[in-house]
């Protein structure tokens, strides 16, 4: 057993609940939900006139295309898995990492939290092995900005290679050298935010420190989280881990190869790297707070795509491809894994309640742990 392996907590039994996250009604209300949105967007582009194109199009949609975007979409999942383990947790088994990973995709598919909310999940299983909290907000933050540096240099490398002639498909530079110009102003603004968020951190503790306030240990917490997730996003680069590079990748290319596939479902595609850069940057709606990023990211995928030129009734039907699959395909098979989460949990509370004091159990996130007495 590695040292990892060998690391050992104290826990109490109390510190099992389940998170309401996990509560099958709560989870039904929400599959129903996302089930009634789409029997409305099927309403809508079945009845509303105007949309003959499109429903010409969806209905000859090839299933053998639709079938590689589900299995890209379950490859995107395994990505983010392996980018979360390898942040949150290296010692946790892989088992228990894919439960609690593909929940965190259902959730959020699922929920309006605009993707915070899968991962408020997986720190609630972390906190509960007994993972402190000013690490998990550290991971956390590191965990957004690993996972938008593919993004962010995807826009860059795409956007140059097509202002400077290296790929063909576009030459407006408001749409290519623009797109990269902002991603470079991000990376240098991140990397700025860590360094004020440190000082404006260490100012904040040495006025708490004379006049203590709830809201100033919250400022506090929150801006030492920024400045630790910078810094760790930063280790975790120059480590330069293979496992966590592929996910990665992983993560974000098979879900842009699904936009493709939809694409090639109902004919010709749009050349891959305009695709992909449009898909980039058409991105930025699943920001908005809505199940899935359901509106928000139709909305801005569409939106850039034709701006890039692909009629909006091929962008149309192949974005509606898109989303029902990144939406399905991650609600039920979380769905699936919340369930596999709960029995593991349960499992875990019942070795809890009968183990005497000092027991040592596997613990999710800690691997061997001893039970401490009440």
């Amino acid at each position: 057993m590695d040292g990892d392996r060998q690391s050992i907590a104290r826990i109490r039994a109390a510190e099992v609940a389940v998170p309401e996250e996990l509560d099958r009604r709560r989870l039904r209300s929400r599959l129903l939900a996302a089930l009634a949105v789409l029997l409305a967007v099927i309403a809508v582009v079945t009845l509303l006139p105007g949309l003959g194109g499109l429903r010409s199009r969806l209905a000859h949609a090839t299933p053998e295309w639709l079938v590689l975007g589900v299995v890209l979409k379950l490859l995107s999942g395994l990505g983010y898995v392996a980018v979360f383990r390898m942040i949150f947790c290296r010692r946790m088994r892989w088992r228990v990492s894919t439960q609690i990973g593909m929940s965190e995709l259902g959730a959020n598919a699922l929920f309006p939290t605009g993707g915070a909310g899968g991962l408020a999940l997986g720190a609630w299983a972390l906190k509960r092995g007994g993972m402190a909290g000013r690490e998990i907000a550290r991971r956390t933050v590191a965990f957004f900005l690993l996972t938008s540096v593919p993004n962010i240099l995807g826009v860059i490398l795409l956007g140059l290679a097509l202002a400077l002639g290296i790929l063909g498909g576009e030459d407006n530079l408001l749409l290519t050298a623009a797109p990269a110009a902002v991603a470079v102003a991000a990376v240098l603004a991140t990397l700025l935010a860590g360094r004020i968020a440190r000082a404006w951190g260490d100012r904040t503790e040495h006025h708490a420190a004379h006049a203590p306030s709830p809201r100033a240990a919250a400022t506090r917490k929150a801006l030492t989280a920024l400045a630790d997730g910078v810094e760790e996003s930063l280790a975790l680069l120059r480590e330069g881990n293979a496992l966590l590079v592929a996910g990665l990748l992983a993560y974000l290319i098979f879900d842009v190869m699904i936009v493709w596939a939809s694409f090639r479902a109902l004919g010709a595609a749009p050349p891959v790297a305009i695709l992909a850069l449009a898909y980039l940057i058409g991105e930025l709606g699943g920001l908005i707070p809505v199940p899935g990023g359901i509106g928000g990211v139709d909305a801005g995928l569409v939106g850039t795509l034709v701006l890039y030129h692909v009629s909006i009734t091929s962008a149309a039907g192949a974005v509606l491809l898109y989303r029902a699959i990144a939406l399905w395909v991650p609600a039920l098979v979380g769905s699936a894994a919340f369930v596999a989460l709960r029995r593991t949990l349960r499992d875990e509370a019942e070795q809890l309640a009968v183990c005497a004091p000092q027991t040592e159990i596997d613990i999710i996130g800690l691997g061997r742990a001893v039970i401490h007495g009440e």
